[in-house]
């Protein structure tokens, strides 16, 4: 199947998609330069990109943590984004969000993993008329993810993906189980892999996540191998000091090598097909 963001399909008949930018909306001027860097990069490799911020994180460990600028600071910068650059957006949206104000804005909005089994949430964010990332719930077998997609597909929407970020074994760790990006195909939906929040170590820190940014190429590598219709991943000009998910986030001056990478992997992958769709 073939999802379409603002024109630009995105599926395994079509070029690995990224979608990437800081986890939270921190400044206009930083955003913007995020934005303007990833375009380049993408841009010299033919990449197709959805920029991706939070306007607001209503999901942060600890209550005294950075959410973001507010909704409206947010949502300008966001819609800046989109107007400046001619870039599809995607954001978070939350049980408590305005989401035909956030619909007026982005041109993708995701549901975050821990709501994938809220039904009234997940067909209210399908019944706003956008393209939605279905997050897999840590707690969730691929397999599961079935259920999550057909509620949303209830509301008419048939512009849907799911998100692999890694099953939760307690204990402040995931991991990433490649077989799961193969079972969700059977949805029908896109598959997206999520290769920086899958190297999240949840809670970590103790008031906050800690992370593993080492390991992104590795499961990024993997989950392209695998075969996937588009990567997500979080970048920082400086993660040392981003004021959400930085252990996690990938170092924007790192990105164009590994994107290299991907790119070339993707090729290889694509050229050979999927065995395992033949037994």
């Amino acid at each position: 199947m073939t999802l379409r963001v603002q024109g630009q399909p995105l599926g395994l008949d079509h070029p690995l998609c990224l979608i990437a930018g800081p986890c939270v909306v921190e400044s206009r001027a930083q955003t913007l330069a995020i934005a303007e860097q990833l375009v380049a990069m993408t841009a010299e490799r033919g990449i197709p990109l959805i920029f991706k911020a939070s306007y607001d994180k209503a999901n942060r460990s600890s209550a005294s943590s950075y959410r973001g600028p507010g909704r409206a600071a947010g949502l300008e910068t966001l819609a800046a984004v989109r107007e400046r650059f001619n870039v599809p957006v995607l954001t978070d949206v939350h049980e408590a969000t305005p989401l035909d104000e956030v619909a007026s804005v982005v041109d993708w909005v995701q549901t975050p993993a821990f709501l994938c089994r809220q039904t009234d949430f997940i067909q209210s964010v399908a019944a706003c008329g956008l393209p939605v990332n279905l997050k897999k719930g840590q707690f969730l077998a691929p397999w599961d993810m079935a259920n999550v997609v057909d509620k949303a597909r209830e509301t008419g929407n048939t512009q849907i993906t799911v998100c692999e970020r890694g099953v939760s074994f307690g204990y402040n760790n995931l991991v990433a189980d490649m077989r799961s990006l193969a079972v969700m195909r059977a949805t029908g939906a896109p598959v997206i892999f999520d290769a920086t929040h899958s190297v999240q170590l949840p809670g970590g820190q103790g008031s906050a996540s800690g992370g593993q940014r080492e390991h992104v190429p590795v499961l990024a590598r993997a989950a392209v191998a695998a075969g996937v219709s588009g990567l997500f991943m979080e970048t920082h000009p400086d993660p040392a000091n981003a004021l959400s998910d930085g252990p996690n986030s990938w170092p924007l001056q790192r990105l164009p090598a590994l994107l290299d990478a991907l790119t070339a992997l993707d090729a290889v992958t694509r050229q050979h097909g999927f065995a395992e769709n033949e037994l």
